[in-house]
């Protein structure tokens, strides 16, 4: 980054760095892949649908306005609430862990710069850890 560039966080400069919508779309895609292949995420992917197409809708929606974009998510399925969204799912440390895992494999295959890989990981930790059901 150079001192023209805003922090990401800041702006859009996280949606900017994730390729925006396109990009998005990339990594969510290559993390139900993920989902679908790691031994650890198995309990998470059978939380999910067979078909996985909703939720390939949802998640880069969401990530889209989360990361300082377009409120993609808001204007198909209305507000979003992290904590009620996932109420009917049980989810503790490890399945919270697990979907981590699934991201972190999936920026594996992403042209991210590598600064904005590890922003990443760790702000994803938060919306994560909210999505808990239970300890």
């Amino acid at each position: 980054m150079t001192d023209q560039t805003p922090a990401y966080g800041q702006g859009d400069a996280s949606y900017r760095a994730a390729g925006q919508e396109e990009g998005i779309h990339q990594l969510v895609d290559a993390f139900y892949d993920a989902m679908s292949v790691l031994p650890e995420a198995a309990a998470i992917r059978a939380m999910h649908k067979d078909d996985l197409a909703e939720s390939r809708d949802k998640l880069p929606r969401f990530l889209c306005g989360w990361l300082g974009g377009p409120k993609l998510y808001s204007a198909k399925y209305g507000p979003i609430n992290i904590p009620a969204a996932h109420r009917h799912l049980s989810i503790g440390p490890a399945e919270r862990d697990a979907w981590l895992a699934c991201m972190q494999e999936a920026l594996k295959s992403q042209s991210y710069a590598e600064d904005f890989k590890t922003y990443l990981m760790t702000q994803l930790w938060k919306p994560a850890e909210r999505s808990r059901t239970h300890d």
